[in-house]
């Protein structure tokens, strides 16, 4: 959930206090039924619905469905499509009413008598005109795309505008905006979203591009960067516009997928296209030049991620997209989209080809699919001095890709009002003004401190915060009840100093533990703004079960106090810390690490050593470290908020490499030794098959340690899944001084789930996982080749609990479903290797919360 703090505080904050779902009750007529062969019987998509002699249009969808709506008095609807007769209906105004119509196909005069079936022939591939077309297409593809051109460059005006939508007259009239109506835009009623809107957000940006084909270089120039600012301590303005970023990315129909939601769609051009889509010839334009061909298409499937929609081909031999309409089918499995709707226009290039000169992207969400309020997002961009095959020097592609302006932020309505050329980016201007006012309204300030406390877990007090609330209360076999109190300084103090604190006491083992950290910011940002730079020191006093690994939660999360199996072994910890990190605007980051570390054991973990055939206790092991981090991501984007950065996973990987040595005599360091440890993180998209998380790591421990300060893998005895660790593995259960490993995480995304009957209706999406882990001990670090080293942990039966992984692996994998009540996900997990541990479980049913669209 973390992941989506920010716009979920945006959106429930918004909404929260006066959300209605009912539309208004005045005049209103609303039409929906099937369009249907008379013929077969067959649904006909794309037929075009209006209400006679007005610009008030629809089409049927892909199962021939269709709704239409006005607050306007008329009497007739009209249907139309290409090789049928027009068809009229006679309608009610003022009503709600279903008309379900069939549509005779034309005749025409024969000159003979042609006896036929009047059922239509099966769908196929093979010597269909429409087929033929799309191939044509596709082998042109590459000359019509702008990498097809050695130098590119233009200019690039986009608005991203972020509404309430589908509100009803009773939500507009509430007593809270009774002063405040400007908030809202009325709007046709057959548009996406609905009829009344209310903008909370909105940004524009002015950019300027270029593109070299060899070497390939890409060098974007931010000129003007404008947005809302919402003037809170928990949403930043920057993390909203990276978040939407994401939702509404560049749609290029010429890639083989289109990132849109978080999710990749099969373009309809792709060059496996005729494999997943139905292509129809629907209509021919002879009045442009050149002449076009006007080509839908629907997936085979209506269930699978792909679009419906239609495009126009020039017929002048380039086969150019000159047009395209996409959408997407009611059935797919997108989790809250009620609508989707882009319109890409193209223009013609001085050659004769053409390049994308404007896109439209239109999504409505929405908790109910049919009806109620909802949100609207509208992204708009506009190309303008497309140039092609003009060279550029050296020093236009120096430095960084990406480059912001100094001004860019400072730019005058003068400037502004110049890049807005379209009539349909200007009516939108008044949310700068009206977000403003928003903030003024005391329920709105309150909400945002209500929402906030329940999805971030931290209350506000200005320049500090206490919290996290889900830490306040835990509890574990060893401490007993846990209480905790802390907080932490914000930017509203400064910029430069950051503090955290906290204070934790178990009344079971009656210990207090506590935490302090500083921390100095050297480049006068947030410490968790791109790009970091800054010191911290810290000192912590705590326990750590050893090998346990969490993502984005605290270990002492009350939910994560529920453990199965045995859980009596910890360690009391003291960590002194200085840290370092730097970051570059290529997403290559460094860290160095100083550590003065100090473990004592606790439960019934005990730390011996056999010399002389007598077993030693042990009171504690000091260690003292320093550490180098090196980290590169590329195109690594953030959700960003003021007081916090997570990354957004895509399709780049992510390389890490540590070095960690121990330093004998420094500070009490007790042990010399070397740690090397790499991983590579990366997502494979699988187009209409969902998405595969593969993450490589391997590490090695060079020197003589004890168990302690060897790799204790990762494992998880709570009953949430963790994408990272083993989820059926013991606490302490496997060391190594060197091993491999190898996790896989796919999601389907519902492809198999939305092909059953029934069940298809629950937008479930399954996935599967699979870990194996390679590893093992040299002798100089096993205690049963050598006494004097501390023995392997046993449990109160004098059982040993810690073992060495052998000439097997460790397997475990899981079959999940996910997007259940579409925020949780439940695996059933399996053990495959080392069973025969004792106090193992086989199997297990594990949940966790992940929210996506």
């Amino acid at each position: 959930m973390k992941t989506r703090i920010q716009t979920i505080i945006l959106i429930c904050a918004l909404a929260l206090p006066f959300f209605a779902v009912k539309a208004s009750a005045q005049q209103h007529t609303v039409i929906s039924g099937v369009v249907t062969d008379a013929a077969d019987k067959d649904p006909i998509p794309y037929v075009t619905v209006l209400f006679k002699g007005t610009n008030i249009i629809t089409k049927t969808d892909a199962d021939g469905k269709y709704s239409i709506s006005t607050s306007e008095v008329h009497n007739q609807l009209q249907f139309s499509y290409v090789g049928y007769k027009t068809n009229y209906a006679t309608i009610k105004p003022g009503e709600t009413q279903v008309i379900n119509v069939r549509l005779q196909s034309e005749s025409q005069s024969l000159t003979e008598v042609v006896i036929s079936s009047n059922k239509r022939p099966a769908y196929r591939n093979k010597n269909n005109p429409a087929v033929e077309l799309i191939r044509k297409v596709i082998e042109n593809k590459n000359k019509n795309q702008s990498k097809s051109y050695d130098h590119v460059e233009f200019k690039q005006y986009e608005q991203l505008v972020f509404s309430l939508s589908n509100l009803s007259e009773k939500f507009k009239n509430k007593r809270i905006f009774r002063n405040y109506q400007f908030l809202f835009e009325q709007q046709d009623s057959t548009k996406i979203g609905g009829k009344l809107l209310m903008p909370v957000y909105m940004e524009e940006k002015v950019t300027q591009n270029y593109l070299q084909k060899n070497p390939n270089k890409k060098k974007t120039i931010v000129e003007g960067d404008k947005h809302v600012n919402y003037d809170s301590k928990f949403i930043d303005t920057q993390g909203l516009s990276m978040y939407f970023e994401r939702m509404y990315a560049d749609i290029n129909i010429y890639d083989s997928n289109i990132s849109l939601m978080s999710n990749q769609f099969l373009s309809p051009i792709a060059d496996a296209s005729p494999t997943f889509y139905k292509f129809f010839i629907t209509d021919t334009i002879k009045t442009h030049t050149p002449n076009l061909i006007e080509l839908s298409f629907i997936p085979r499937n209506n269930t699978d991620l792909l679009f419906e929609g239609k495009m126009y081909v020039t017929m002048d031999g380039n086969y150019a997209v000159q047009d395209a309409f996409l959408t997407v089918n009611k059935n797919i499995n997108l989790n809250f989209v009620r609508a989707l709707e882009a319109k890409l226009d193209f223009a013609k290039n001085e050659d004769g080809r053409y390049h994308l000169s404007k896109t439209n992207l239109i999504v409505d969400f929405g908790i109910n699919k049919n009806k109620g309020g909802g949100f609207t997002g509208q992204r708009t961009v506009i190309i303008n001095d497309y140039q092609i095959n003009k060279p550029q020097g050296d020093t236009t592609y120096a430095g960084p890709s990406l480059v912001t302006l100094p001004q860019a932020a400072l730019r005058t309505d003068q400037f502004w009002n110049a890049q807005r050329q379209d009539s349909t980016v200007r009516s939108k201007l008044s949310v700068y003004k009206n977000i403003d006012t928003l903030q003024t309204i005391p329920s709105f300030k309150r909400t945002m401190d209500l929402i906030t406390l329940l999805f971030a877990g931290y209350k506000d007090f200005g320049p500090f915060e206490v919290g996290p609330v889900n830490t306040f209360y835990s509890f574990n076999n060893v401490e007993g009840f846990r209480l905790r109190l802390g907080g932490r300084t914000t930017p509203a103090l400064s910029k430069r100093y950051y503090f955290e604190t906290y204070a934790a006491y178990g009344f079971k083992d009656e210990k207090w533990k506590y935490f302090l950290s500083g921390t100095y910011s050297l480049n006068n940002k947030s410490i968790y703004s791109f790009p970091q730079n800054y010191v911290r020191a810290s000192f912590q006093r705590d326990t750590k079960i050893p090998g346990q690994e969490l993502q984005f939660v605290q270990e002492d999360n009350f939910l994560l106090s529920f453990k199965r199996g045995q859980n009596d072994m910890l360690l009391y910890n003291d960590f002194y810390k200085i840290d370092y990190i730097k970051e570059y605007e290529n997403h290559f980051s460094y860290a160095v690490s100083l550590r003065k570390w100090t473990q004592r054991p606790g439960g019934t973990l005990a730390f011996n050593n056999t010399l002389n055939n007598t077993v030693n206790p042990v009171d504690l092991i000091n260690t003292s470290e320093i550490s180098v981090n090196l980290r590169y991501a590329p195109h690594e984007k953030f959700y960003q908020g003021k007081i916090y950065r997570v990354p957004i996973f895509d399709r780049y990987p992510i390389f890490n490499l540590r070095y960690t040595a121990g330093l004998k005599g420094v500070f009490s360091g007790q042990y010399n030794y070397h740690n090397l440890m790499g991983s590579i993180d990366k997502r494979f998209y699988v187009s209409q098959l969902g998405y595969t998380d593969v993450t490589l790591e391997g590490g090695s421990i060079f020197g003589k340690v004890p168990f302690p300060l060897l790799v204790i893998h990762r494992a998880n005895q709570t009953y949430s899944y963790q994408l990272s660790s083993y989820n059926l593995m013991n606490f302490l259960e496997f060391v190594s001084d060197h091993y491999a490993s190898i996790n896989i995480d796919h999601n389907f995304n519902g492809f198999f789930f939305n092909k059953i009957p029934l069940i298809k209706k629950l937008k479930l999406r399954e996935s599967v996982s699979f870990k194996a882990l390679y590893g093992g001990l040299r002798d100089q670090n096993n205690p049963d080749m050598d006494p004097s080293l501390l023995q392997f942990p046993r449990n109160a039966d004098g059982v040993q609990t810690t073992y060495v992984l052998g000439n097997q692996p460790y397997m475990e994998g899981s079959v999940g479903i996910g997007n259940i009540f579409k925020i949780l996900r439940v695996d059933m997990v399996k053990r495959f290797t080392y069973l025969d541990n004792p106090v193992v479980s086989s199997w297990g049913i594990r949940a966790r919360v992940k929210f996506d669209f």
